[in-house]
């Protein structure tokens, strides 16, 4: 698991002081963007370095809780890879408190092409922060 804070601003937020959504997805993309760069696989390096991408395919995710302006939020990622795709799964909370959990499917793909395996060191640095060893 990866985690990291996101402290919401007020730029992020409506009147309300609640996030906006697009600020949530940015911040989801943000931290699967610092995991990659943690384990060695920045986004933009990996169409020039390795030859392929992860392109985004699906994400979704449910509140259960309003993230609001001044927040500490601790965003978790899991990831959960497959053969040729990975699932991201998130959860946000503030403290104890599950604010948001959700999730983005990414395919590894090559460019201008079509669905590839995801190279085994690559998939091996997911399991290993799916299943804690790190």
């Amino acid at each position: 698991m990866f985690e990291r804070t996101w402290t919401v601003r007020f730029s992020d937020t409506d009147p309300f002081a609640i996030a906006h959504y697009p600020r949530i997805v940015d911040a989801l993309h943000e931290t699967s963007d610092m995991f990659l760069e943690e384990i060695g696989y920045p986004f933009w390096d990996l169409a020039t370095d390795h030859g392929f991408g992860l392109p985004l395919v699906e994400m979704s995710f449910e509140f259960e809780e309003p993230v609001e302006a001044g927040d500490d939020v601790r965003v978790t990622l899991t990831p959960d890879p497959g053969t040729r795709s990975v699932r991201f799964d998130y959860e946000a909370y503030v403290d104890d408190t599950l604010l948001f959990s959700g999730y983005e499917q990414r395919v590894c793909a090559e460019k201008g092409g079509g669905a590839i395996e995801i190279p085994a060191d690559l998939r091996a640095e997911f399991v290993a922060h799916a299943d804690g060893d790190v």
